[in-house]
């Protein structure tokens, strides 16, 4: 084992590395987002404003945002450096599975429980 992190929630549902920085996202079964610093085992920063369960949750590339869904059926986009939900994406009639930003587009993909699959622009903020 190289690193373990404790959290205050029950479960982690989901994880992703920053592509560049000593960084990990957490998503929790209480509905935070918790950001780690993996080198020296340190909470950053708490992102609180989903309503349930955080099961998706992913880096951008390149740009200083991340994407999560959750069991509230929203997706949120989100700026680390701002320390903010920027926006939320609706559309999904159940729970969201997993989210992933497409390494060139400016796509977000996403599941759900209601048995979809989309692909959204996170740019303009729509169903592509």
């Amino acid at each position: 084992m190289i690193s373990k992190f404790e959290t205050r929630s029950n479960r982690v549902k989901g994880v992703s590395f920053h592509p560049s920085r000593p960084w990990i996202l957490a998503s929790l079964h209480n509905g935070v987002i918790q950001l780690w610093d993996y080198r020296i085992k340190t909470l950053l920063e708490r992102f609180d404003e989903h309503d349930g369960p955080v099961r998706g949750i992913c880096f951008h590339q390149s740009q200083p945002i991340f994407v999560s869904g959750g069991d509230d059926y929203k997706i949120k986009v989100w700026n680390y450096k701002q320390r903010r939900c920027l926006f939320t994406l609706l559309g999904h009639l159940d729970y969201i599975r997993t989210v992933q930003f497409h390494h060139e587009y400016p796509w977000i993909l996403s599941s759900s429980d209601d048995q979809t699959v989309r692909i959204w622009n996170w740019q303009s903020r729509t169903l592509r």
